[in-house]
């Protein structure tokens, strides 16, 4: 089981390896938690108190004896919204704090899968009036998987956001299946140009995605630097074939 899911929602690795003993156990006192997780008392303590205040964990008293269990999964959904809501609190007083910066950095460094993901988040979500890409290929395929693609095409789709692809002959099929959907342009390249980087244009932002074991990308906010890439894309749409 990749625990890393839960460890991504805040619990600790203690909070983690405790809920999934009572899942496992069903009701129980503090010492089968012990024996099954092999923590020590004072951290399975701390895990359960930790668990019940996040509403994970409830128990009974009975003879004195605290029982435990934990509570039906779905209660995980409960949870994120709690948190989504406590964060909505904050946020207006975090853009206030941003915008008061005196100087903002035009250029980002993201690194890893999670980094690439939000780069293409900022560039679907960017009101841009289009998406624009070239370079890419299988390799960028293969290393996000086509689910991925597919997945963030279909909230680009969502954002009403039409785009042009320049892509080259290894991913015609994806791109044979990304035509049929609305809002979408492709053409193709000779295999040649199939390339590890990505490079996308969307507004006033230009993304850089390399994708090669340890994927990063750079991100430029510039509306020159955006235009320039603009041209070098045109130049290539005429240069491609359908």
């Amino acid at each position: 089981m990749d625990i890393s899911i839960l460890e991504d929602l805040g619990l600790t690795n203690a909070e983690i390896k405790t809920y999934l003993a009572l899942l496992e156990l069903g009701s129980s006192t503090a010492k089968p938690i012990l024996e099954k997780t092999h923590l020590q008392n004072s951290v399975v303590h701390r895990a359960l108190n930790s668990l019940i205040s996040k509403g994970l964990v409830n128990y009974i008293l009975e003879s004195k004896r605290k029982i435990y269990q934990a509570t039906n999964p779905e209660n995980f959904f409960n949870f994120i919204e709690d948190k989504k809501r406590n964060f909505e609190k904050i946020f207006p007083l975090l853009k206030e704090k941003q915008k008061q910066a005196k100087t903002h950095e035009n250029a980002t460094v993201y690194r890893g899968v999670k980094g690439i993901n939000e780069i293409y988040n900022i560039m679907i979500n960017s009101k841009a009036k289009e998406y624009l890409t070239f370079g890419g290929g299988y390799m960028c395929e293969e290393r996000m998987g086509t689910t991925w693609w597919e997945s963030m095409h279909t909230k680009r789709i969502a954002n009403k956001l039409p785009s042009r692809q320049i892509f080259d002959e290894t991913v015609r099929k994806f791109g044979q299946n990304l035509i049929k959907r609305s809002l979408s342009k492709v053409k193709y390249l000779s295999k040649e140009f199939a390339q590890f980087q990505e490079t996308v244009i969307a507004g006033e932002y230009v993304a850089i995605n390399v994708f090669t074991e340890n994927a990063y990308g750079f991100l430029i906010k510039d509306d020159k630097v955006a235009e320039g890439y603009r041209k070098h894309f045109e130049l290539l749409w005429k240069m491609a074939r359908k």
